[in-house]
């Protein structure tokens, strides 16, 4: 009998331990991952056997389907209805969470029924009652493609414009890992892997330290925390930057889901933002309400505050908008990414594409192993979709399944955890169930041998459980309400995540 590996998913992904800051900085704290000890289970390498473990996991309820109640904010008159036009990414579930009605309130104009759990076309007109008699301030800083890394930032050259710009970011340097990097080359870094727009993260800084306009060296704070978030493990341009966009894509994908609906202030206070907004502007306006009052809060969301900053740099950012989900997107066909009669586990249901439990878009299999924790492995990862691979090094290989040569437009597919022994190589197109590498914990924090696997759509993360599921060889994703918990589902078919690989998380493709 053979151990399976028991993959904890990854949290983080190439975020240095420590080392300068670079350019008359202080050393890093050092942030070693911490570990954890899974109990191992045992089957064998490609028929699923009952497994003994000393305390089994209790099994987890998944999310439920029933929309949750919402608190009635204002009494209005029955005949007073509001109309929304729908927006890119837009679900009836979600649109009824941030009015505070449910959705068998919402009346959907000239259309066939709409699924509440379904994308509805951008544009389509909705009638609603009115349920919110007070609300924040409705005014959009930015538009969703340009918070998400989009086909408009792709061919943004970021060191051509912060030489011209000139200022401090050009010189400034920094160790991240084992190289060091130009602010450049950094901003480049965190928005690529985090999928998030390199305009956005200069605009934050340059409105919270000057460093892309001032050539200055910066002093005090400005200098070890240039977008002010002053936490000892949050020193330095590269921390602070993949802080920034954890936060702002922490906020976006809870407004796609609808699970968030008010802010929260320093002070205690809270706002019911309006309903109308768009993702991207109130990722913002969640990143602005961090340690400030109501007061300079309503300053820099408005037209005087951080719009002008961004208008400066960039010029309007609404000249660059365009719909991330036209209408009739359907995720193509998706294999299971192992090969056809091997047994591995599913050990990660939906979690964090990418650093935090930002964007539940990744799930996680583990191959059969003789030994527990981070070892080398001869099982192969394949090919889930025809593509071609744009990325491949630490651990990550991206494919482009529409084979144009950018993550920024159509489906892609990341990979994370695949040992540079065997992989393949920027350039190579494969077929659906080519052989892509090997599973390891190289490229990230893990505590045992396994495959984390995202998708994303037009350079946004793609819900594993959305309104697009993560479908693999016929079997649909279901999240849990934790993330690494959840199903997959094939008719009367259930497969549970299991940190510790036992019996009911294995399955074969």
């Amino acid at each position: 009998m053979a151990l399976l590996l028991a993959g904890l998913a990854c949290a983080r992904a190439d975020v240095p331990a420590g080392g300068g800051i670079g350019s008359g900085g202080l050393p890093l704290e050092s942030s070693a991952a911490p570990q954890v000890t899974l109990p191992p289970a045992t089957i064998p390498p490609t028929t699923p056997a009952a497994t003994s473990t000393p305390t089994p996991e209790p099994t987890e309820a998944v999310a439920s389907p029933t929309f949750p109640a919402t608190p009635t904010i204002g009494v209005f008159p029955e005949s007073e209805k509001l109309l929304y036009l729908a927006q890119s990414g837009d679900t009836l579930r979600a649109v009824a969470a941030r009015f505070g009605v449910v959705p068998e309130d919402i009346t959907v104009q000239g259309v066939a029924p709409v699924g509440f759990e379904s994308l509805i076309d951008p544009g389509v007109q909705l009638i609603l009652p009115r349920r919110l008699a007070s609300t924040g301030p409705a005014e959009r800083l930015l538009p969703d493609s340009e918070l998400i890394f989009s086909l408009n930032a792709a061919e943004f050259d970021i060191e051509r414009y912060c030489a011209t710009a000139g200022g401090y970011l050009c010189r400034y340097q920094e160790t991240v890992g084992s190289r060091s990097l130009r602010g450049p080359e950094i901003v480049a870094q965190v928005a690529r892997d985090n999928a998030v727009n390199p305009r956005l993260l200069l605009a934050l800084l340059e409105h919270e330290s000057g460093w892309v306009l001032d050539a200055a060296r910066p002093a005090g704070d400005s200098l070890e925390y240039p977008l002010g978030h002053a936490s000892p493990d949050a020193r330095g341009l590269f921390r602070q930057l993949t802080w920034a966009a954890n936060e702002l894509r922490n906020v976006y994908y809870r407004w796609r889901s609808g699970t968030l609906t008010d802010l929260a202030f320093a002070d205690g206070s809270t706002l019911r933002l309006a309903p109308s907004l768009n993702a991207g502007t109130v990722a913002l306006q969640r990143y602005f309400s961090f340690d400030r009052d109501r007061a300079a809060w309503t300053q820099l969301v408005g037209g005087e505050g951080f719009a002008r900053t961004y208008a400066s740099l960039f010029g309007d950012p609404f000249a660059n908008e365009f719909l991330i989900y036209e209408p009739g997107v359907a995720q193509p066909a998706i294999i299971l990414p192992f090969l056809p009669g091997r047994t591995w586990a599913y050990t990660g249901g939906p979690h964090g594409a990418w650093e935090r439990e930002s964007a539940w878009a990744a799930i996680d299999f583990a191959p059969p192993s003789l030994q527990p924790g981070c070892v080398d492995s001869s099982e192969w990862i394949v090919a889930a979709a025809p593509g071609l691979v744009v990325r491949s090094g630490n651990g990550v290989v991206v494919l482009d399944l529409d084979g144009d040569g950018r993550e920024q437009t159509g489906w892609t597919l990341l990979y994370l955890h695949v040992a540079n022994t065997g992989r393949v190589q920027v350039g190579d197109f494969l077929e659906e169930g080519d052989l892509l590498g090997h599973p390891s914990c190289e490229g990230g924090v893990a505590t045992g041998t396994h495959l984390h696997l995202a998708r994303k759509y037009n350079g946004e993360w793609v819900l594993a459980d959305g309104p697009l599921p993560f479908t693999l060889s016929g079997w649909r994703v279901q999240a849990g309400s934790k993330p690494y918990q959840g199903t997959l589902l094939k008719g009367d078919e259930v497969i549970t995540a299991r940190t510790s690989a036992s019996r009911e998380s294995h399955l074969s493709r």
